[in-house]
């Protein structure tokens, strides 16, 4: 589930802190990034839990409405077809799902308000209304209400957002990331089976955990090298009033640039303009892309890269 994408992003997070809380070593620093993308996974399976947690909550409003001193006649005879919902039904019994739960401890029993008010859009939506009076009844179409409803609701929920934040503040920039790869795993069940092997992996593979490794260890021990790089291509700029986000960011791109031969020039330098464009202030993606295309082409010429 840990891509390239969010490795890049927490590895400018973690170089940037290591500058400004002087007096961590390498070896800590480099273990605070493990940390901080272990907490992103953790938030993989936090929100994967949000599905049936929300369903678990309809069926409590189910239940309470049939216990009114005067129910109606939708109170005593419900239509049960969201909270017999299959897919979510499977995705609660994936054992590592509850593992991570019980281990945890996180769990959306004790955010009900957040709950009830996220329940109250889902039933107000077409999507809902649509799927509750389509006269259809399969597992494909329980997985996919579950699909549309999560990019309705879950994406761009500020509410749901301002909520992880103060549970952890590692997710304060992972979720956007995290929510594709919860809708990716959406679309891998399949109807009977419940093996673990449904979830996405923490790595797809040990090169991208070497990865982040190297990543890290070169922006830093070059640091003086990159940073050189920078001064001689930026001749109109004085290097200390660049925002100090925006040479971090350079500072790892170059990292990657030099030391990462496998990886195409193009991506690394999109990848990094995008951090800038999020990361940084209102003009650095500009700034780092001019800055970043005036280095290559003096590295090209030096035969210092063939890219």
């Amino acid at each position: 589930m840990i891509n390239r994408v969010l490795i890049r992003l927490k590895v400018v997070q973690i170089v940037y802190a290591y500058y400004k809380n002087s007096g961590k070593s390498l070896r800590a620093a480099e273990d605070e990034m493990f940390f901080s993308l272990s907490k992103a996974y953790d938030l993989y399976h936090y929100l994967l839990l949000l599905m049936p947690g929300v369903t678990n909550y309809a069926a409590d409003r189910v239940s309470f409405l049939s216990m009114k001193v005067r129910p109606t006649e939708s109170d005593k005879n419900p239509n049960l077809k969201f909270v017999n919902n299959r897919f979510v039904a499977q995705l609660g019994q994936i054992e590592q799902l509850v593992k991570f739960s019980e281990r945890s401890k996180l769990n959306w029993v004790d955010n009900s308000d957040f709950l009830r008010r996220l329940l109250d859009r889902i039933e107000a939506s077409d999507i809902y209304k649509e799927y509750m009076e389509s006269g259809v009844d399969s597992y494909d179409e329980d997985k996919e209400l579950w699909r549309k409803l999560y990019k309705a609701f879950v994406f761009d929920n500020e509410e749901l957002d301002e909520l992880l934040e103060e549970q952890s503040l590692y997710w304060n920039d992972d979720k956007s990331i995290v929510d594709t790869f919860v809708i990716k795993t959406i679309k891998r069940f399949e109807e009977g089976d419940f093996g673990n092997h449904l979830l996405l992996p923490e790595y797809k593979d040990d090169a991208d955990k070497e990865f982040a490794c190297k990543l890290f260890r070169n922006a830093i021990t070059n640091a003086e090298e990159y940073r050189k790089l920078m001064s001689e291509s930026s001749k109109n700029w004085d290097m200390s009033r660049l925002a100090f986000m925006d040479v971090v960011i350079m500072q790892v791109a170059l990292a990657e640039l030099m030391t990462q031969n496998d990886i195409p020039l193009s991506v690394t330098l999109n990848e990094y303009v995008e951090i800038a464009k999020h990361y940084s202030t209102a003009k650095s993606g500009s700034f780092v892309n001019g800055l970043l295309d005036a280095i290559t082409k003096n590295l090209r010429a030096a035969g210092k890269i063939n890219k």
